[in-house]
């Protein structure tokens, strides 16, 4: 029996005591009690707290190339789903069969000598920008409404051998687990939370074993809609995620997108031997330029607005930029509560309670606020749609409430409207009712349903038209 275990129980105590003291330090709630509120956090500033340093060069080679998503379909099998990859999908840096595989998949050998290829994070967390894929940037287009047992199915009847078979049937069983809890009603929502949650559900936290039935109750069977972040932002906030669940050690929280395959500690034990170098790559990546024109005397006096009107939440930028790391009350941001609620409300504290139990239960930290997080706004153009929930098509409608519709779809192929700045969308009459079933009823975002609410955030609606136009010229900069 491996000593793992043990030695990380050990240094978790140990991680504990020094956390524990940090975050008393900072006016933080203390995880490792009994006070019922210990899976809360206060609205307010964010406190930072250690990060382990890594090598953002091997950090990008790592991303790009290790299995830390370990089980998929045989590479066999997925040929004969997809025969050809299309060159605008490749990525640089990559090694191997990875060079030959779109950006969101890896391949490697499995212990049974199976070539196998798996989604990496770059599934949701790249994006195209004309032919370019922009690594860090949440995928605007990403569909996730469809049930992807589905593809299972399909690669399943070209999989041969019982080393194949015995792969093949692996990765269907995990998805097997979670397919009834990551399928969102939109194009562009991200049901990665509810995917966290689910994968919980069915491992022991201890040592984390796999069950086919879940142990706790999994999550509920509707993922709230989220709008998937730029990874750009992570060098600046001090927690994860819109209401700053993950605090501690990000590299370790980082480790749970590994799972739907890490059948063992040992095995998040050697991807957390690279988690840092990952976490170093996005802490120092930078977004994209703005690839259009700029009027600078119109965007300078947007930077004075801006100084005024926006700093105090989102930071300031140029020579010494600077970050609040605050977290906005619900009754201040007023934008659509149901996820800070969800986060907050109770409902989900067996899952905090898993986290606090796992091995990384003293570096890391489940711990959202009911409130939302006011980001950084680095690339700020490049992140469209808009508040957590993306219920904004573009950032014109941000800054005047009166702009936005209750129903719209973007139009296709994607296209970026640089006077709104967002990508280009067609406002609707009517919402996901009136619209046929399928691809074309899940293109369409109704505001009107329960969490894809777009009110809130209407600061600049005092504004006139042209400060506001002067203030969307300065975002063009950032």
């Amino acid at each position: 029996m491996s000593r793992k275990p043990l030695v990380y129980a050990v240094s978790a105590v140990v991680a504990a005591s020094v956390v524990a003291a940090i975050w008393v330090g900072a006016g933080l709630p203390v995880p490792f009690s009994d006070d019922p509120d210990r899976f809360r956090s206060p609205t307010g500033r964010v406190a930072a707290t250690p990060q382990r340093a890594g090598d953002p060069e091997a950090g990008y080679a790592a991303l790009v190339n290790e299995p830390y998503v370990g089980c998929g379909m045989p590479y066999s099998a997925y040929r004969r789903v997809a025969p050809e990859t299309d060159p605008a999908t490749l990525l640089p840096g990559r090694t191997g069969r990875n060079a030959e595989l779109p950006y969101f998949l890896t391949a490697h050998i499995n212990d049974d000598g199976v070539e196998v290829i798996s989604n990496n994070c770059l599934v949701c967390h790249a994006g195209r920008i004309g032919d370019e894929v922009v690594v860090g940037m949440g995928d605007a287009f990403a569909d996730f409404t469809a049930d992807p047992r589905q593809l299972v199915t399909q690669v399943g009847r070209y999989v041969q051998g019982p080393d194949e078979s015995a792969a093949w049937q692996l990765w269907a069983d995990r998805i097997e687990g979670i397919a009834p809890y990551t399928q969102t009603n939109t194009i562009g929502m991200n049901p990665a939370t509810n995917l966290s949650w689910a994968l919980m559900a069915h491992r022991d936290p201890r040592d984390m074993s796999w069950s086919d039935t879940p142990l706790i109750d999994p999550p509920p069977t509707t993922p709230v809609p989220l709008r998937t972040p730029p990874w750009w932002w992570v060098g600046k906030k001090n927690a994860m995620f819109y209401t700053t669940i993950g605090r501690g050690d990000h590299a370790q929280y980082m480790l749970f997108a590994s799972l739907l395959c890490a059948d063992s500690v040992d095995e998040l034990q050697e991807i957390d031997s690279y988690a840092p170098d990952i976490r170093a790559f996005l802490e120092n990546l930078t977004p994209p330029e703005y690839p259009y024109s700029v009027d600078a005397e119109l965007a300078a006096q947007g930077q004075e607005l801006f100084m005024t009107e926006c700093a105090s939440c989102h930071g300031t930028y140029g020579e010494t930029p600077s970050y609040p790391n605050r977290v906005v009350p619900l009754d201040e941001i007023g934008t659509d509560p149901l996820y800070a609620q969800t986060m907050t409300d109770g409902s989900l504290d067996r899952f905090y309670d898993w986290v606090a139990q796992s091995p990384h239960g003293g570096t890391v930290r489940a711990a959202p606020a009911e409130g939302y997080i006011a980001p950084p706004l680095d690339g700020i153009w490049a992140a469209a749609p808009y508040l957590h929930n993306g219920s904004v098509p573009n950032l014109m409608a941000v800054l005047d409430s009166r702009l936005r519709p209750s129903y719209w779809r973007h139009v296709t192929p994607q296209e970026y409207d640089s006077d709104a700045m967002g990508w280009r969308s067609e406002v609707l009459d009517d919402g996901k009712d009136a619209a046929p079933s399928g691809p074309e009823r899940a293109r369409v975002y109704d505001t009107t349903l329960p969490g894809y609410g777009n009110a809130g955030h209407t600061f600049s609606d005092r504004l006139t038209d042209s400060e506001r136009q002067a203030l969307l010229e300065y975002l063009k900069t950032l």
